[in-house]
């Protein structure tokens, strides 16, 4: 549920494998068109259209029930320059990148708008895409409870119980299509896509979790690939899967909290915290551990006390992007003073209820989580000794250890098997996919492969966080075909 902060993202019978056995390609999945029409929504770009495309929920077998996808484009900008279409994938799980043609689509220099209809899509699941949700409580919403924060003293009997009540609400509300959200069949429908479009072969950007959905449509539909990149790199291990996706947050926190400090002890910064950059992390140890023992009412947030795992939860979201820093320099020194600012805005209950069923189906029907509290006791005491700052939870119990189903298929796993065009870039510094995952990715896909490591902070680098080198890069492979002869690193 990586993305869940910032929201707060086919098919082998159409491209010819399902489940790893050769099938012909249908007619009607190749000839089939969109029907374009006007989107719905207001602060679209008018040029945008939208279509829907009916999926199998169940690809083992696609004669049954269907599922409806959301797709969105904007046709290329010079239409004697089409080269395709670039697929925007958006991070997650629980993403969309439904107004992304829009948005971050419009960012593209114009060599790239010129050659490519920009698509968008929201994944199974995610409204206005055939849609699921848990029915929680709304406490069961806050950031703070849906990462698996421990209690005060480590232990994780209420990161249990909470896995089994939300486990259950799932189960409950959920219906048959929370079994079939799942990597691959995100894969499955962006070839379903690919086919609806009338392309041979698709190009995507596809960020976080965007690139484990990318790499392995590279992967179980290496020919139809065009041009890919792949932005803000995951640690594609098909053991851990999804596990390591929170794991990932020990490194990234610890790779990201040393620019927070010399930020907030920085002359002349407004928020200034401490005098010098060893003195922030003490600090913010010392008042995590105080609001541990002495929460401070908060009212209108979500719980209405501010905790030492809310200080810690706002840690994460801030840590991600630079822009950020304030928020968390702000409720640090409010409740150093035994105050808090007022509280932040949140997403509508409703749309977090879509994302949080998305994010957590995918995850755990990705692959199958330990179930025994012992496994995460041990886990949360190891993380907790040797990354203090946040306190065990990258290795407690999700909602997964918990989940009714077991994975229906192995996880996909990310080889060097395929056509070399595949771009990575990303930064040194990134909360959420930190570069030692990003670089399992970059070994894993082996000669397929180049990767541009920005010197940069932040989570998302093409057109964002990164480096103008980067961007270049990125930029001159998507219009021309043009990759860096070796991994390049860009000051």
């Amino acid at each position: 549920m990586k993305e869940i902060t910032k929201s707060a993202a086919l098919i082998a019978a159409a491209s010819g494998i399902v489940f790893g056995v050769v099938t012909p390609l249908s007619a009607s999945a190749a000839e089939e068109p969109l029907k374009w029409s006007r989107c719905a929504g207001s602060g679209l770009d008018p040029r945008q259209q939208c279509a829907t495309l009916e999926v199998p929920m169940d690809y083992a077998h696609p004669g049954g029930r269907t599922i409806d996808i959301a797709v969105s484009r904007i046709p290329a900008e010079k239409p004697s320059a089409r080269r395709g279409a670039l697929l925007l994938i958006a991070g997650g799980p629980g993403g969309t990148s439904l107004n992304d043609p829009s948005g971050k689509g419009q960012k593209l220099p114009q060599d790239v708008r010129d050659a490519y209809d920009l698509i968008g899509f929201a994944p199974r699941g995610n409204a206005p895409s055939t849609a699921v949700g848990c029915g929680l409580d709304h406490g069961d919403l806050a950031l703070s409870k849906l990462r698996p924060w421990p209690a005060p003293d480590g232990t994780v009997t209420e990161n249990m119980r909470t896995a089994r009540r939300v486990a259950a609400a799932c189960a409950t509300h959920g219906g048959e299509l929370m079994r079939h959200l799942t990597t691959k069949d995100n894969a499955r429908d962006i070839d379903r896509i690919r086919a609806a479009l009338g392309e041979r072969r698709l190009s995507a950007w596809g960020v976080s979790y965007g690139t484990y959905v990318g790499a392995a449509y590279s992967e179980m539909f290496p020919q139809r690939t065009d041009r890919i990149v792949l932005d803000s790199n995951d640690n594609p291990d098909p053991v851990r899967a999804e596990r390591a996706w929170v794991a990932a947050y020990e490194v990234g926190v610890e790779d990201n909290f040393p620019e927070f400090a010399q930020w907030a002890s920085a002359p002349g910064n407004p928020y200034r915290l401490a005098g010098t950059v060893a003195e922030v992390r003490p600090l913010f140890l010392r008042l995590a551990a105080r609001l541990d023992r002495e929460p401070l009412p908060w009212p209108g947030a979500n719980p209405e006390e501010l905790n030492g795992n809310v200080l810690r939860q706002t840690m994460l979201d801030s840590l991600a992007d630079p822009d950020d820093y304030p928020a968390l320099a702000e409720l640090i020194a409010a409740a150093l003073k035994g105050t808090v600012p007022p509280a932040p805005a949140a997403p509508p209950d409703a749309a977090m209820q879509n994302l949080v069923a998305v994010s957590a189906a995918t995850i755990c029907n990705d692959a199958a989580w330990p179930r025994d509290a012992a496994t995460y006791r041990k886990g949360v005491a190891e993380s907790r000794a040797e990354y203090p700052l946040t306190a065990g939870m990258p290795r407690n119990a999700l909602v997964c250890a918990a989940w009714p189903w077991q994975p229906k298929e192995p996880p996909v796993r990310i080889t060097d098997r395929g056509p070399s065009d595949v771009l990575l870039v990303q930064n040194e510094r990134d909360l959420a996919t930190p570069l030692s995952g990003a670089l399992k990715l970059r070994e894993a896909l082996g000669r397929r492969a180049v990767m541009v490591t920005n010197d940069a902070t932040g989570h998302e680098a093409y057109l964002a966080h990164g480096t103008r080198c980067g961007d270049e890069a990125v930029s001159r492979f998507l219009a021309t075909g043009e990759r860096p002869r070796q991994d390049i690193h860009c000051p």
